[in-house]
């Protein structure tokens, strides 16, 4: 099993600094609650992180499969709870290949092994909420 660890040095209120293999980073909270938004919300860097991860995937599957892409966007949304703690109700991924005479197929496969099988992130927070996701196509 592999183990990571992870260090967090205070900044400020309410920023952390952390050094994540060679790569740092500040989070931060909003100076409406008394941070100094020195960098993103922990919670809203779990949703960069699925899409990350997906994104990471879905292109390693497509280029073993060799299909070419003239773009890839991935969007994602999530509704927040109104009651504290304020967590993630449902999250919803939009796929938006540009290309022309994209094999729908395949992409389609490449989406679904990254949702279904591969995609650690989402593995994790469909645990404790829905992921859902949808595929766009543009000439």
């Amino acid at each position: 099993m592999e183990k990571k660890k992870l260090h967090a040095k205070l900044k400020g209120n309410m920023g952390f600094e952390m050094d994540l293999d060679g790569h740092k980073f500040i989070t931060d909270a909003s100076e409406e609650i008394g941070g100094n938004d020195l960098g993103p919300r922990p919670k809203q860097l779990l949703l960069a992180g699925l899409i990350g991860c997906t994104g990471i995937d879905v292109m390693s599957i497509l280029k073993k499969m060799k299909v070419e892409l003239d773009d890839l966007n991935i969007e994602v949304e999530a509704d927040n709870t109104e009651e504290h703690p304020k967590v993630y109700e449902n999250i919803h991924l939009t796929f938006r290949f540009k290309g022309k005479d994209l094999p729908k197929n395949k992409i389609e496969r490449a989406v679904s092994l990254s949702q279904e099988k591969y995609c650690g992130v989402s593995a994790m927070l469909k645990k404790a909420t829905p992921v859902t996701y949808e595929i766009v196509y543009e000439e």
